[in-house]
């Protein structure tokens, strides 16, 4: 009996919403009821003949039974569901939605010192901010060559970490370049410096030797595990940041200039690597001084989904470095 009923309503709702009964449904009366049967006054009801009560009826039926087609048509129209456009960017990538700047900032104060300063928890200490030197690289440096480039001739999106060398750099760039600062979209983690784990104590160009070594072995090789609660992240760990931010951007715009501002060179120089299905090992070919700017390279070959094999006669020699 349910399964009756239920194909029933079935039918009845594919009849209200036919372009059938939408014109029998027009062409019906609407309450035409006659003059001669309505009492000009002294009487509450004021049409009591019975012919414009059956008129009046049939009427009312007409519009309640319109009301429900015109429900079940709108139900139906909002049961389908719309497929989803926005995905993860996958790498090599040989098309993308906007035009990308990658943005290495100005040195800062813990650059100038020395100290490597990866831990989060001094992204907005002041050992952070521009030094003199940091300053006048964005200055006399990076916003000459945005212009010489050809960056933000129309406008464009600044997304700088909040790590203040990196903020700081969009300020004067956005100042310089006479960008409001509503265009300045402060990114909380995924432009993060690479963390170094154990390496935070120790002097800036010890640690940077040490993690460019450890990188030509293995994208997946990790600094080790600090004390103070510094992340220690290999290739594979900052790649996974980059295509988050990536991903964003390509479905917040469409067809903008966006610079990504980065407080070091390995968030930069991964993406870079990426994005043109280059070894990951070997990101450090694209490695960036501080202040320099270079549009995004795309792939001149698409993502390719199927499984990558290759021959290798001695494995331990085909993973134990990369070739630079």
């Amino acid at each position: 009996m349910l399964l009756e009923q239920l194909s029933s309503r079935s039918r009845t709702q594919y009849a209200l919403c036919s372009p059938l009964h939408r014109r029998r449904s027009a062409s019906r009366p609407q309450f035409a009821t006659p003059v001669s049967a309505c009492k000009p006054e002294g009487s509450p009801r004021a049409c009591a003949g019975p012919e414009a009560t059956a008129t009046a009826s049939a009427s009312r039926r007409s519009l309640f039974l319109a009301g429900l087609g015109l429900a079940a048509c709108t139900a139906a129209g909002l049961s389908a569901p719309r497929p989803a456009g926005a995905s993860l960017v996958r790498f090599p990538a040989d098309v993308l939605n906007n035009r990308y700047w990658l943005v290495r900032a100005g040195e800062s104060y813990s650059e100038s010192f020395g100290e490597p300063l990866t831990n989060p928890v001094w992204k907005t200490s002041e050992r952070h901010g521009l030094s003199p030197l940091g300053k006048e690289q964005v200055l006399r440096g990076l916003t000459p060559d945005l212009e010489s480039l050809g960056a933000c001739s129309d406008g464009c999106w600044l997304w700088p970490s909040i790590t203040q060398n990196a903020y700081q750099t969009a300020e004067v760039v956005a100042y310089t370049l006479g960008i409001g600062r509503s265009r300045i979209v402060p990114e909380y983690s995924f432009l993060d410096a690479r963390g170094v784990g154990a390496l935070e104590n120790e002097r800036l160009e010890f640690a940077r030797r040490v993690v460019e070594e450890g990188d030509l072995l293995d994208a997946g090789w990790k600094p080790e595990k600090g004390t103070d609660g510094t992340p220690h992240e290999s290739v594979n760990d900052v790649l996974v940041r980059m295509r988050q931010v990536l991903s964003i951007t390509e479905t917040q715009y469409f067809g903008d200039d966006v610079l990504l501002i980065a407080p070091d060179s390995d968030c930069l120089s991964v993406l870079q690597a990426a994005v043109l299905g280059v070894d990951l090992r070997q990101h450090r070919r694209y490695a960036f001084r501080p202040g320099e700017v270079r549009q995004l390279q795309l792939s001149s070959e698409a993502f390719d989904a199927k499984p990558v094999s290759f021959s290798c006669p001695d494995p331990p020699k085909c993973t134990r470095r990369a070739d630079v």
